[in-house]
């Protein structure tokens, strides 16, 4: 795949920036289940408390057994803290990034059901799962 006339160091500089905004964006969306944004109703706090996303993820989820809900958020939050912390760090750059795609492009189809397609697109989730899967792409 040509890199569309890219210096190797711009593109790196691309990597780089990508990786960590994604990252960082992950780490965000974790500390705000957690309150370090801030409490519930604060401005640009989405949860403000872990028991405000569990209830998220059942609302987004209703699939899934209420006594797996947890579970399940749990397993979302280890997972977006994980991936955060390796993109920041730039381990297993490519693998990561695909999963990184693949668990946003689940969000967003779950957002898009549950709540119509406004709410995912407002939270850029569809970008987030874009921009995952464009750095898996790029090679070393």
């Amino acid at each position: 795949m040509s890199n569309g006339g890219v210096k190797s160091r711009d593109l790196q500089y691309a990597v780089i920036f990508l990786r960590i905004a994604l990252g960082v964006g992950y780490l965000s969306a974790v500390a705000d289940r957690f309150g370090l944004w801030g409490s519930f109703g604060t401005a640009s706090v989405a949860w403000g408390n872990f028991h405000n996303f569990v209830a998220y993820v059942g609302k987004l989820n209703p699939w899934c057994p209420a006594a797996l809900v947890p579970a399940l958020s749990w397993i979302a939050t280890v997972a977006e803290t994980v991936i955060g912390v390796a993109l920041i760090f730039g381990l297993f750059r490519r693998i990561v990034s695909l999963l990184s795609g693949l668990m946003a492009l689940s969000f967003a189809v779950a957002m898009t059901a549950v709540l119509g397609v406004h709410a995912p697109l407002n939270y850029s989730v569809f970008v987030v799962a874009a921009a995952s899967f464009v750095l898996a792409a790029i090679r070393d």
